[in-house]
């Protein structure tokens, strides 16, 4: 079985990211995003879809945090779709419900070559510290349209803004995690019925 990393370097006038990846790691993660609450929540990704993931990021934070975060997004999008190569082998779907107290999500996640974010999450304050909420959807827009996957994110209840981010990470985290496992009985075979993603 070969090995599912990649890293990728994209630069831009307003950011420099450095996203390195392994899909079949342990959890370990390295992150320097510039961007703390985002640090934390790239953390839920990697523990939680038990995979290594190491994020480098300098951008314009002087300005807001849009581009960093945008950024690392689609920088993150790019390294997962090479890392998994031709897709022949995986699952393809994954899903997951996680609740954190009173809040609970929905990630479900499709390696289908078609980029689609379906984000119905109702925030009811801005912030979450100095984090602007609306930045959640770009990160997710980023990964999707580089990842080529279809993501629906689902927030399904939950009053404190905080918790409701984290279990839409983490959600996301454990569907990855599913998508990208190795399917014992499909070994070599495109999950598709086109014969190709």
């Amino acid at each position: 079985m070969s090995a599912r990393t990649a890293q990728i370097s994209r630069d831009t006038l307003e950011t420099r990211v450095t996203v390195a990846i392994d899909l079949d790691g342990n959890g370990q993660g390295n992150f320097s995003s510039g961007v703390p609450f985002l640090d934390h929540m790239l953390d839920q990704i990697s523990r939680h879809g038990v995979i290594d993931l190491d994020v480098e990021c300098d951008g314009d934070v002087e300005i807001d945090d849009h581009h960093s975060v945008e950024d690392i997004g689609i920088t993150l999008g790019m390294a997962v779709n090479q890392a998994l190569g031709d897709k022949r082998g995986i699952m393809r779907y994954g899903h997951a419900y996680v609740p954190l107290d009173e809040a609970l999500s929905r990630v479900v996640i499709d390696f289908s070559g078609r980029p689609g974010l379906y984000f119905h999450c109702d925030f009811k304050r801005g912030r979450v510290g100095t984090f602007d909420v609306d930045l959640v959807s770009e990160f997710f827009q980023g990964f999707v349209n580089h990842a080529q996957a279809t993501v629906h994110i689902d927030n399904v209840r939950g009053v404190n803004e905080h918790h409701k981010i984290e279990t839409i990470f983490k959600a996301f985290g454990r569907a990855l995690r599913a998508a990208v496992a190795h399917d014992e009985r499909q070994a070599g075979v495109t999950p598709s019925t086109k014969g190709s993603l």
